[in-house]
């Protein structure tokens, strides 16, 4: 009886800092776009809007300054101006949410059950944790530490968690040591969204990311890329791929006509996601 009791005590405090790290997260999303949006803030304005202690709110902002996305001087907090603020997962994670969401659920069709799956870090692609469940058994293999929390604990999903070093601004496993665990799977889907599309060509700001993502890509026999309208004729520094090299490509209901149908003129699988009406 006492075992039982000790076990019950620990599974209440695991959901109870389940729930409390869940409240923390959304919380910095809310300060991120808050001080993007205004370009600076005060600390202390942060306590009033959002119902925290100073305390907590220095501890929230020297995290989003950790991650490139601030810099804090003197009580104030200014949004940094670099490229990493849109590479970052706070970021990424409060735009285009209607149409990530209906990309990631039509991206669904393309699981099986006893399928073996590469999810990368990407926040389009963390919008299909809450569907895998109706496709179980899986095997989920990602280097995205915000998706192995999603899924731990999920029934019949058996867990592949890729290590290696850690990037506190995509909350996720990249470099040499990540890439030699990749090589060593063979995955039949891979789901992957990127920053960027121009002329044909798939393409990221950070070459950490590329190489990852491009050792995932081989190791895979289905290359699924996922991509709002917003990143369509937008620039980045890195090239990871052609279109035409993925099996589909799955966008949104913005996504200009013009695009769509240069892709199909290639013969690329195009599918489209009604983010208004939740059809496909």
């Amino acid at each position: 009886m006492t075992q039982k009791i000790n076990q019950g005590d620990e599974l209440l405090d695991q959901l109870t800092s389940d729930s409390r790290q869940t409240r923390q997260v959304a919380r910095r999303r809310m300060i991120a776009e808050a001080v993007m949006s205004e370009g600076s803030m005060r600390i202390e304005d942060l306590t009033d809007r959002f119902g925290i202690s100073l305390m907590t709110a220095h501890r929230d902002v020297d995290e989003l300054v950790s991650r490139g996305l601030f810099r804090k001087t003197r009580g104030i907090v200014t949004a940094a101006a670099t490229n990493l603020i849109e590479s970052s997962d706070v970021y990424r994670s409060s735009r285009q949410s209607a149409e990530k969401k209906a990309i990631a659920e039509a991206a669904m069709q393309f699981v099986e059950p006893g399928q073996a799956i590469f999810f990368d870090d990407s926040t389009t692609v963390l919008q299909m944790a809450p569907h895998l469940s109706s496709k179980v058994p899986i095997t989920a293999i990602t280097n995205s530490l915000t998706l192995m929390n999603a899924l731990t604990g999920m029934h019949d999903v058996t867990l592949l968690a890729l290590g290696g070093q850690y990037y506190n601004w995509c909350n996720a496993f990249m470099g040499r040591m990540t890439i030699n665990e990749i090589r060593a799977l063979r995955a039949d889907v891979f789901f992957i969204s990127m920053s960027a599309i121009n002329e044909g060509i798939v393409l990221h700001q950070s070459p950490e990311t590329v190489d990852t993502k491009r050792a995932m890509f081989d190791c895979s026999v289905k290359r699924i890329l996922l991509a709002d309208h917003t990143k369509f004729d937008r620039r980045a520094l890195h090239s990871f791929a052609a279109l035409d090299e993925f099996d589909v490509v799955i966008v949104d209901d913005r996504t200009p006509a013009v695009q769509i149908d240069r892709m199909r003129s290639k013969d690329i699988n195009v599918v489209v996601a009604r983010a208004g009406s939740g059809r496909v």
